[in-house]
């Protein structure tokens, strides 16, 4: 998209919010960048030049925008719809793998040569790893320079630095101003003053139009797990198991952002956090362009234009996602959260939650593989397939994280015993990030198409959906919302 520049000035110059993360906007002759929504008056086209990261316009010496924070974009719809090598290590510098192992580190997750790494980031991006995760941690800094009363010091560390130097010029380089500058900009406020909890984060986090919250909050709040989510006071609340600590996230719905309120236990972790929550509410999707597709079929089009920006809810966690699906093979929803409480409660690590009712973390692939099998209410050959899924997990057989590639945890999922397409599915789409995954075998899904009139058995059905892709996730979100399960419907 960043390469076509005619798009791109038309895109500009009609301040389109839709591309905001796809490219970022660099004006000669001011030497900022900015997204392409920018309120300010657009420079001439003649000025323009276009970069597909934050990163590459700051190597190439332009500084961020103060009206319209071009680091605070969305991020690019790219990263969520490819399994390629670029996509992934994407998915893990957003996850601060370079920040805690390295670039050989990520190299070594991603089975490539660092020097490889390097060349194919540079050749998509305009910047290495390094320079991406430098991004991150100037967005990060920015963020809890503006919303927390942190000194300085605890904020250069906390947002990845390895050092307060490095730290105060890369601040300044990136935004123009010292961090003492950036925070005696902001109109005074007791809430960035005075934190509530300590550890505690208020934020916003930024999506594109449009965002249907039913399906998505619905969904997680109908599944939610006791004493590891919850529902309350208009926020779908969890526990969070980090790299460094734990954390407890509330989020909740607003007409143009998702309000975001993190308490950690360090907060190292902040753009882990960040950005696992993102992916659980599939914040960086592009829902213009998945719901042009779906409308292209006449059965689908009414039910996108009655209910458009359905997104795909995900999990922070892929491994506890995996096992949850396999405690809800063939048992109804109620009964996988109780199946799914009895192992948190005697098997998850417990932690206070001064503000709700959240008691433990989801238990690790490693506690759970320490599992006598016979304790576990279940039939046998579900115990088989969970006490394979749990060894394969914990001695890291099996991958599931941000570095998955899906084509290949499809096939190591499918060699396990229990496992089935629709499971092998519903962790694609929801685990591993899958736009495409399909449930045709689905029986909410059939009964759906049979009502709007499209082929309800798997093999037309999945003849049908061709003309769907690579959006086939998205439009089980829409199937599904024919039900009247409590899955679709915003919690009161």
């Amino acid at each position: 998209m960043h390469l076509d520049r005619e798009h791109c000035v038309r895109a500009v110059q009609s301040k389109d919010a839709r591309f905001d993360g796809w490219f970022f906007t660099a004006v000669l002759t001011t030497r900022i960048y900015c997204r392409p929504s920018c309120p300010a008056v657009p420079p001439k086209p003649e000025n323009m030049t276009f970069h597909p990261s934050a990163a590459a316009c700051q190597q190439a010496g332009f500084r961020a925008c103060k009206r319209c924070r071009p680091d605070t974009s969305p991020g690019s719809p790219e990263w969520n719809r490819r399994a390629d090598l670029v996509a992934r290590a994407m998915r893990l510098i957003a996850d601060g793998v370079v920040d805690r192992e390295g670039v050989p580190g990520l190299a070594a997750r991603l089975g490539y040569s660092t020097r490889q790494v390097e060349r194919q980031l540079l050749a998509e991006l305009g910047a290495g790893p390094l320079a991406l995760a430098r991004a991150q941690r100037a967005q990060t800094a920015r963020l809890l320079i503006e919303t927390t009363p942190l000194p300085m010091s605890q904020i250069a560390f906390a947002a990845g630095f390895s050092s307060i130097r490095t730290f105060n010029d890369t601040v300044r380089e990136v935004f123009a101003l010292t961090p003492g500058e950036l925070r005696a900009r902001l109109p005074k406020n007791p809430a960035t003053t005075a934190p509530a909890t300590p550890g505690a984060l208020s934020l916003r986090l930024p999506l594109r139009a449009p965002l249907n919250p039913d399906n998505l909050f619905g969904h997680l709040a109908a599944t939610a797990v006791p004493g590891v989510e919850e529902w309350r006071d208009g926020a779908y609340r969890r526990t969070l198991q980090l790299p460094y600590g734990h954390g407890i996230v509330a989020l909740a719905p607003r007409p143009d952002h998702i309000a975001c309120r993190l308490t950690l236990s360090d907060l190292r972790d902040l753009t882990v956090a960040i950005s696992r929550c993102r992916r659980l509410l599939d914040l960086d999707a592009d829902p213009v362009a998945v719901d042009d597709q779906l409308r292209t079929d006449p059965l689908l089009a009414p039910l996108v234009d009655k209910a458009p920006g359905r997104r795909v809810p995900r999990t922070v966690d892929a491994a506890e996602f995996a096992v949850r699906a396999v405690l809800g093979q063939q048992v109804s929803t109620a009964a996988a959260r109780t199946h799914a409480a009895r192992l948190v409660t005697a098997h998850g690590k417990p932690l206070d939650d001064p503000e709700g009712g959240l008691t433990h973390l989801f238990p690790s692939p490693q506690a759970l593989a320490a599992v006598d099998p016979e304790t576990l209410a279940m039939p046998r050959t579900r115990r088989t397939t969970f006490t394979t899924l749990v060894e394969q997990l914990a001695d890291g057989r099996l991958h599931l994280g941000a570095e998955s590639d899906w084509s290949e945890a499809r096939a190591r999922l499918l060699a396990l015993p229990g496992f089935g397409p629709w499971t092998v599915e519903v962790i694609a789409m929801r685990a591993l990030g899958d736009p495409d995954a399909f449930l045709p075998t689905d029986l909410g899904i059939r009964r759906a198409a049979q009502e709007l009139g499209l082929p309800s058995t798997p093999a037309a059905l999945t003849a049908r959906a061709a003309a769907w892709r690579p959006w086939r996730a998205y439009a089980v979100q829409y199937l599904w919302a024919t039900d009247s399960h409590p899955i679709n419907f915003l919690p009161a």
